[in-house]
């Protein structure tokens, strides 16, 4: 599967946070200076200093934003955790009430964009709490804060100057609040998914993501539309795996056609044959070899532009399924499962490293190198090479790398 280059929108806090770096100090005499360059070049860019300069004069350095941006979770999420907390059967019934509630717009939106309306229910649900929950942070000041003390990386300087052209194009100050990373509205859209996505569906003059369901909903089948959402077809399905799999063809990096995970071996949940489709499709395990296996299609790339953490991505495509009507998982989570922590995780990749597996940066951040390092140990000691990080492989390490 070929992630596609991501339009920064919701929060881009998957289940794990990279700090920022942590050279850039909140002196605020530093922080006008710097504050003051960001306008020249947004004026160079032709935003109007007239409509730009009442913000910025009331824009300050955010020690709470710094402290927010640099802090890590103490445990890296488990997938049973994530779900069960995204996909409840309030939210499943509330979301429910919802398609019935705004049909008639959904049914028009739908058509329109190609998007099903339990897609754009499901992200409205997980971003926002259906609207419930939008943040009330101010968002230039928030971006400002991100983008001086993340000035090596760049991005949030030019979604800074995004935010400041949405003042200039007329959207209020006032409104622009929203979470502590800088995403705006019920959608948790970014300035610059806001500048290239947002949809004035009822047409009263302005792009109303905080207040205006219409709205809200046409911008976000607008922006999978435009990420490359596929008519017609599903985003993916949870799939059974046969017991001889050969663990190495799973991952995002790895397709198959249909008609070859069929000879593999692959079948719909209940033993039913694959679907005959000419598609290719990639097979993720979130919770390793014991948990669900999913096979995953093109929309399920489209989706994770939106957000990419596969927790995430497979969040929304399960509550969408479920909002249409499909039924639950076929597996639940296993007794005694715990999230690792950060320290554990890190200790993972020192005692692989130890033991001549290139697990990459000993971060606390398990990446595709991590993962595939772990593969290997785990071909070495006899145990299915699904990659996946917990509490068992840290014994094995341990027991593989005393001391």
């Amino acid at each position: 599967m070929r992630i596609r280059a991501l339009a920064l929108v919701g929060f881009i806090a998957s289940i794990m946070l990279v700090a920022a770096p942590a050279a850039a100090q909140g002196n605020p005499q530093s922080f006008n200076q710097w504050l003051a360059g960001v306008r020249q070049e947004a004026i160079a860019q032709g935003i109007s200093a007239a409509a730009i300069d009442p913000v910025l004069a009331q824009v300050r350095y955010d020690p709470e934003i710094v402290e927010r941006d640099q802090r890590q979770p103490e445990f890296v999420s488990t997938f049973w955790n994530y779900i069960s907390r995204a996909v409840t059967d309030e939210r499943v019934a509330r979301g429910r009430a919802a398609l019935q509630q705004y049909a008639g717009v959904l049914g028009q939106i739908e058509q329109r964009y190609g998007v099903p309306r339990h897609y754009i229910v499901a992200f409205w649900a997980v971003e926002s709490n259906f609207g419930d929950i939008q943040g009330s942070f101010p968002v230039i000041q928030s971006i400002a804060t991100r983008a001086y003390d993340r000035r090596a990386t760049g991005g949030f300087r030019a979604q800074l100057i995004d935010a400041l052209r949405m003042v200039a194009n007329g959207v209020p100050s006032s409104r622009m609040v929203g979470s502590w990373a800088g995403a705006m509205g019920q959608p948790q859209f970014m300035p610059s998914a806001f500048l290239a996505f947002a949809v004035d569906y009822d047409n009263d003059g302005f792009p109303n993501l905080w207040d205006s369901e219409p709205d809200v909903f046409a911008s976000i089948a607008n922006y999978l539309a435009r990420n490359g959402w596929q008519r017609d077809a599903l985003w993916g399905r949870e799939v059974v795996l046969p017991r001889n799999f050969n663990w190495n063809l799973t991952g995002m990096d790895t397709e198959r056609t249909l008609a070859q995970w069929q000879q593999l071996g692959v079948r719909r949940v209940g033993g039913s044959d694959l679907p005959v489709a000419n598609i290719s499709a990639s097979i993720v395990l979130p919770a390793g070899h014991q948990g669900p296996a999913f096979m995953v299609y093109d929309n399920f790339d489209t989706i994770m532009t939106y957000n990419r953490a596969v927790f995430y991505a497979l969040t929304i495509g399960h509550l969408a399924d479920r909002l249409a009507g499909r039924p639950g998982l076929s597996r639940t989570a296993p007794a005694g499962e715990r999230a690792l922590r950060f320290e554990e995780i890190s200790e993972i990749q020192q005692r692989l490293n130890a033991l001549g597996f290139d697990a990459g940066p000993v971060d606390g951040i398990p990446g595709s190198q991590t993962r595939r390092a772990i593969r290997v140990f785990q071909q070495q000691i006899g145990v299915p090479a699904d990659g996946f990080i917990s509490s068992s492989l840290l014994d094995a390490l341990r027991r593989s790398s005393p001391g």
